[in-house]
C-alpha cells in the first residue's frame, strides 16, 4: 500500500473527518497493539492528550483498540507532549501515545507515538501500522478473553513530570525575585507550567490557563507572541514565555518586549554549551527553515550548523546519528539531548532561565547574538501536492528570485507535512525586496499548483 496516515509529526486532521475519525482511531489502537504486543506478557502504553474537546473521543477509541489487542493502557489526561515521552521512559512502558494537534486550532486533532526510549517512531514502523489500519482485509490477532488489556488512570503523572523538569534546573539556583509572564495557550501545560516556575520561586503572571476544549491556541500561545510581549512591558516582568497547545515549542520575549524565536534561543544555548565544552563537535542541528544568521553565527564561533528537513523528528534523527546535544527549529521546537528525547518548551525555558541566573544579566543583554536576515514565509493552499520538479513554471519563478539574490539569500519551497499547504520562504538582506520576491513565487504557485 502506498497511502500513509502519518505526516512529519504523526497523524493529523480535523475531528470527525478522515483520517481523524473514531473508526480510524480504533483501528490505529488495534494496529499498534498488534504490532507491539508480546505474547509472553502484556505490553504497557501511556496515553496523554491536550485540552481539545475531541480528545475524549480519540482517547476512548484508542484505548478500546489497544486493550482489545492485549495492551495495558495508562491514562494521564492533559499533559504536554514531551511529558508523555518522559513518562514512557520513566514508567518503563513500551509505547507512548499523544493525542494533540499541537499549535492547530481546536477543531483539529492528531495522534503520534513514542517508542519505549521516548523517541518518535521511524517512518518504516509508522508505514507498517498504516498498512494494518488502511487494509480492509487485515485480520486482527485478538488474544484470549483473559488476556484482554486493562486500563489505569495515573494520578501522580503531573508530579513526576514537575520533578523531572526541576531536576534539569541547577539545584544551586532559584527563580526568587524573578517575574515571569507565562502563556500556556489554554493547552496541555496549563496545570504543570505555572507550578514548575512557582516552585522554583518565580512570580508568575498567567495567561492561557483556562481551557474549555474550544479555546486552545486561540489568539494566544507561541503563535501570538505579541501577547506576552505586551504583558511583559505592562507588568515590568523579566521574561515572557509562550508555549503552544501541546507545549513542545517555545517562543520568548525579553524584559523590553523584544520577541526571540527558536533560532535566537538556540544561539544563546549553543554559545553557553560551547563555553562549557558541552557541545560535541561544536555542532548545532537545525532545519532548512533556520535563518542564515544562525549559520553565520555558528561559523564565527567556531561551530557548525547541520541542517535537516523540517520536523523535530528529523532534527532528532540527525542528533542521534551525529552525537549532537542541541538541536531545534526556528518555530521553537528545542531539543536538549542531555535532558530530553524530544522538543520540550518548558524544559527549554528553564535552560534559558538558568542561563540568565548564572550570568546574572537581563535577557536583553544576552540575546543580541544574531540579527536575523529578513525572512518572509507565505502559505499557498493546494488541492494536490504536485512535485515541484513537475511544475516548471514554479521552477522558473524560483530561479529568477535566486538570480536576483546573487547568493546573498535563500529560497525554499516545501509542502507541509500536516496540512494541504505549500510553504514559500524567501530570505535576504533587503526586507522590501524579499517580500516582493516571495509574492512572485506565491503567484506562480497559486497559478500552477492549485
Amino acid at each position: 500500500m502506498n497511502q500513509r496516515l502519518f505526516g512529519t509529526d504523526g497523524l493529523r486532521g480535523q475531528g470527525n473527518i478522515f483520517p481523524m475519525t473514531p473508526e480510524i482511531a480504533l483501528r490505529l489502537g488495534l494496529a499498534a497493539g498488534q504490532y507491539f504486543r508480546d505474547g509472553s506478557r502484556h505490553r504497557r502504553v501511556v496515553i496523554g492528550k491536550d485540552t481539545r474537546l475531541s480528545g475524549y473521543m480519540f482517547e476512548t477509541a484508542l484505548t478500546s483498540g489497544l486493550c482489545a489487542n492485549g495492551m495495558d493502557v495508562f491514562l494521564v489526561g492533559p499533559m504536554p507532549t514531551p511529558a508523555i515521552s518522559f513518562l514512557t521512559r520513566n514508567m518503563r512502558a513500551d509505547l507512548g501515545v499523544v493525542i494533540s494537534a499541537s499549535h492547530n486550532p481546536f477543531m483539529d486533532n492528531g495522534i503520534k507515538f513514542f517508542d519505549r526510549n521516548g523517541f518518535k517512531l521511524p517512518d518504516e514502523v509508522e508505514d507498517e501500522i498504516s498498512q494494518l489500519v488502511l487494509d480492509d482485509t487485515t485480520q486482527w490477532d485478538y488474544p484470549a478473553a483473559e488476556d484482554i488489556g486493562r486500563t489505569h488512570r495515573i494520578s501522580d503523572a503531573r508530579g513526576r513530570y514537575i520533578v523531572y523538569l526541576k531536576n534539569s534546573f541547577s539545584q544551586k539556583l532559584t527563580l526568587d525575585g524573578m517575574k515571569v509572564v507565562l502563556d500556556c495557550a489554554h493547552g496541555a501545560a496549563y496545570g504543570v507550567a505555572p507550578d514548575v516556575l512557582e516552585e522554583l520561586g518565580a512570580e508568575v503572571i498567567k495567561i492561557g490557563v483556562k481551557p474549555n476544549g474550544l479555546n486552545i491556541n486561540q489568539q494566544c500561545g507561541s503563535l501570538y507572541p505579541e501577547v506576552i510581549s505586551q504583558s511583559v512591558v505592562e507588568n515590568g516582568a523579566d521574561i515572557g514565555i509562550a508555549l503552544d497547545g501541546d507545549a513542545d515549542r517555545l517562543i520568548v520575549c525579553d524584559e523590553k518586549g523584544r520577541i526571540l524565536d527558536g533560532d535566537q534561543i538556540m544561539a544563546l544555548a549553543a554559545l553557553r554549551l560551547m563555553e562549557t565544552d558541552k557541545l560535541p563537535k561544536n555542532m548545532l542541528v537545525a532545519t532548512v527553515m533556520s535563518n542564515m544568521a544562525l549559520e553565520i553565527f555558528m561559523k564565527e564561533k567556531g561551530g557548525t550548523l547541520l541542517r535537516t528537513a523540517v520536523g523535530d523528528r528529523y532534527v532528532m534523527e540527525a542528533m542521534r546519528r551525529e552525537g549532537a546535544m542541541l538541536g531545534g527549529e526556528q518555530s521553537g521546537h528545542l531539543i536538549f539531548m542531555e535532558h530530553s528525547t524530544t522538543g520540550d518548551g518548558l524544559l527549554a525555558a528553564l535552560q534559558l532561565l538558568r542561563l540568565m541566573r548564572e550570568k546574572d544579566r537581563p535577557l536583553s543583554s544576552l540575546a543580541g547574538l544574531l540579527e536575523p536576515f529578513p525572512q518572509v514565509l507565505l502559505n499557498v493552499h493546494v488541492k494536490r501536492k504536485i512535485p515541484f520538479e513537475k511544475a516548471p513554471e514554479v521552477q522558473v519563478a524560483v530561479r529568477k528570485v535566486e538570480e536576483a539574490l546573487k547568493g546573498k539569500g535563500r529560497v525554499l519551497l516545501r509542502y507541509s507535512g500536516t496540512e494541504a499547504v505549500c510553504r514559500v520562504m524567501v530570505e535576504g538582506p533587503d526586507s522590501d525586496k524579499v517580500a516582493l520576491y516571495a509574492g512572485d513565487i506565491v503567484e506562480a504557485c497559486e497559478k500552477f499548483l492549485k
